[in-house]
């Protein structure tokens, strides 16, 4: 089983994938906008998105080691006790301080 951060760098790279694709380029910028433009929906993110400050926003989980007899397959570890929105979950942009949002 992938870790989480195995799992989150093919993710990254699957949507960056994607949005080469989409604009048959790789020119940078251009591949940047589509990424921000397109939502990420994959196994590691639903209801992702990437911010303009470069942050990939997504919906976290709070949850809780299942009991041995809790679990009915192979990496059947959790259960989900709450779906924190990203919204939520990640510092807004305004707070952020971000060099690559300030204005010339």
């Amino acid at each position: 089983m992938p870790t989480q951060m195995q799992a989150g760098v093919y993710s990254a790279v699957t949507h960056y994938l994607k949005a080469v694709d989409a604009l048959g380029s790789d020119e940078a910028k251009a591949v940047v906008a589509k990424m921000r433009d397109m939502p990420i929906h994959d196994f590691f993110a639903d209801r992702g998105f990437l911010r303009a400050d470069g942050r990939m926003v997504h919906d976290m989980y709070l949850v809780e080691v299942k009991k041995p007899e809790e679990s009915h397959y192979p990496w059947d570890y959790y259960k989900i006790l709450k779906i924190i929105p990203g919204e939520e979950a990640f510092r807004p942009m305004s707070e952020g301080g971000c060099p690559l949002l300030a204005k010339p």
